[in-house]
């Protein structure tokens, strides 16, 4: 027997995901893994995903991109990555149907965990890492990153906020965070004494991020809100800057006039996980793997984990993924 999570509808995912039975899996086939999933996180991505889901499926739609589990069989004559081997352990991403208790993962997407790495590290050790890796890459690509040019993050107390300030911190990038709360602020001056943290619950807040960066010009602001948030970022750039925004989590739209664009000269960039599986060639996606693994080891301690729940807590999982000022990742044990 199978137990897997699943929806047929668009809406609330506490109200629409359900947990089914299904039979056990078959042996894996060529070019497929089969994998005894011990943990997966409620990723908000694919709660995103589930609450736009349009209309009504005919049949269950299996939910869940990444999960960790333990290699239980490899079908015949199939290429595997390096250290993917029976019984070792893996990590899934982007595997449709990863929540649940088996999963038959197509070969490419299977990944090797490290030893040292917990399951609760590793059930988040690609997804997040590889946006933090993608959001690098778009900061890089402004002439003045890395020399003069600051970059400025908002939501910087969630788990990808906190991967970008360590992989900012390691390569001597200057950051400012942005947060919204006070207390969310003083929390990640405690993680990161070296790093400015502003708080958005302050009127003057801008003012206070523009003192931060003190003579350097603020030339990237990443952004997962959107709304009048963004707008605030795109006043804060310097000509030439550049906002790159990964995030729905505003519902309003940004309100920016073409003027700002124009007399500034400003680029307004969308970018998303998507992209990168879409685009990125195999030699990208194995460099770019090897990097999110490097980010989880050197940064574990930064992979919190908000809450563990089981499967029959479903419920319970989902509404605690979405609360406000939650710390880290939920975590769900399917067994």
């Amino acid at each position: 027997m199978n137990r897997r999570v699943v929806y047929t509808r668009g809406g609330l995912p506490a109200d629409v995901l359900t947990v089914i039975d299904e039979p056990g899996p078959a042996a894996p086939e060529r070019g497929q893994v089969l994998i005894r999933t011990t943990a997966f996180t409620v990723h908000p991505g694919d709660l995103q995903t589930i609450e736009a889901y349009p209309g009504t499926a005919a049949q269950p739609v299996p939910s869940g991109l990444e999960a960790t589990g333990v290699v239980e069989a490899i079908g015949p004559g199939t290429r595997v990555a390096p250290d993917v081997k029976v019984g070792g352990r893996v990590t899934v991403f982007p595997q449709p149907g990863a929540w649940a208790q088996w999963i038959v993962a197509d070969a490419e997407v299977v990944v090797a965990v490290p030893d040292e790495l917990s399951d609760e590290v590793a059930a988040q050790m690609l997804a997040n890492p590889l946006t933090t890796v993608m959001l690098r890459r778009e900061a890089e690509e402004h002439l003045a990153f890395g020399y003069d040019g600051l970059l400025v993050q908002t939501a910087a107390g969630s788990s990808v906020g906190r991967l970008v300030t360590g992989v900012s911190q390691f390569h001597n990038l200057a950051l400012v965070n942005v947060v919204r709360s006070d207390r969310g602020a003083a929390e990640l001056r405690k993680r990161f004494p070296d790093v400015p943290a502003v708080s958005t619950e302050r009127p003057g807040w801008a003012d206070e991020v523009r003192k931060a960066a003190g003579r350097r010009p603020v030339s990237v602001a990443f952004d997962p809100i959107g709304g009048k948030l963004a707008e605030s970022l795109l006043d804060l750039l310097t000509p030439g800057g550049k906002l790159v925004s990964y995030g729905l989590i505003a519902e309003e739209p940004i309100p920016v006039h073409a003027s700002t664009l124009l007399n500034k000269s400003l680029t307004l960039r969308g970018m998303n996980i998507g992209r990168w599986l879409s685009e990125a060639s195999a030699e990208r996606r194995a460099s770019d793997i090897a990097t999110a693994k490097q980010i989880a080891l050197g940064l574990k301690d930064q992979f919190e984990v908000a809450a563990t729940y089981g499967l029959g807590e479903l419920a319970n999982a989902v509404g605690h993924a979405v609360r406000p000022g939650k710390v880290g990742l939920v975590l769900v044990r399917p067994w």
